[in-house]
């Protein structure tokens, strides 16, 4: 699916994948769950493109539907991948960036079922990303530090074109955008800190690491801030 005339969404692939074109080649922002990497090489190849012609993975966090392919992918196309140092570490070992939590005790042992399974394959991240880092891609993507879904994650703004790439910090969920939030999230208050930082950015388009692309960005994004407690929602907006 077309989202701009350079910025695309891969069908099929559950944990959104973003496909980014530029002069340079190509770049994808997260993986989806593992064994998502012969659809996104065949819609690359839909493209017109080389398998070789991806320069860049970057990865909003390291879930098991974000990071799933990755190593396949790394593997086949020699793509470079960055993400944040903490994330860096858990696609490394393979491991689950953080636990899973809940009041209730009988879902305790569903969790530890969940984390166990939700393991990766291993990959090396070639460069770790830092909080206002712009990289090269679509006249310059800022890396934005989004913490709270999981300690490490990270979000992606392209200011020339008004999109924001949210992961899982910010969701689409049927007509409205909400925070992550419940048993998957990390630290609470540090991903609704994160919600906020987003809502300044003032994006036109929302594409989130779940649910449906937001052409109405900064409508829905207002309307997400209608639900924490003023004035933090309107002091940097």
């Amino acid at each position: 699916m077309k989202i701009t005339a350079n910025i695309h969404i891969v069908p099929g692939v559950i944990g959104n994948s973003y496909l980014l074109v530029d002069p340079d080649g190509l770049t994808l922002i997260d993986t989806g769950i593992p064994g998502s990497a012969i659809k996104i090489l065949n819609f690359i190849k839909r493209m017109g493109y080389a398998k070789r012609d991806l320069n860049r993975i970057l990865l909003t966090h390291a879930d098991w539907d974000h990071a799933g392919s990755l190593a396949m992918l790394k593997r086949t196309t020699g793509a470079r991948v960055y993400a944040s140092m903490y994330e860096a570490r858990a696609v490394a070992s393979g491991r689950f960036p953080r636990s899973l939590k809940s009041d209730n005790i009988l879902y305790k042992p569903i969790f530890v079922l969940a984390e166990s399974l939700g393991r990766v394959s291993p990959a090396h991240v070639d460069e770790t990303l830092t909080d206002g880092q712009v990289l090269p891609v679509l006249d310059g993507l800022s890396v934005v530090d989004t913490k709270g879904h999981t300690p490490g994650h990270m979000s992606f703004f392209a200011p020339s074109a008004g999109i924001l790439f949210s992961g899982d910090s910010i969701l689409s969920r049927k007509d409205h955008l909400v925070g992550s939030h419940g048993s998957v999230t990390w630290d609470q208050e540090k991903a609704n800190a994160s919600v906020l930082k987003q809502l300044a950015l003032r994006a036109r388009i929302v594409c989130s690491g779940h649910g449906a692309v937001v052409m109405d960005g900064l409508v829905r994004l207002l309307k997400l801030a209608e639900l924490f407690p003023p004035p933090l929602a309107y002091q940097r907006i």
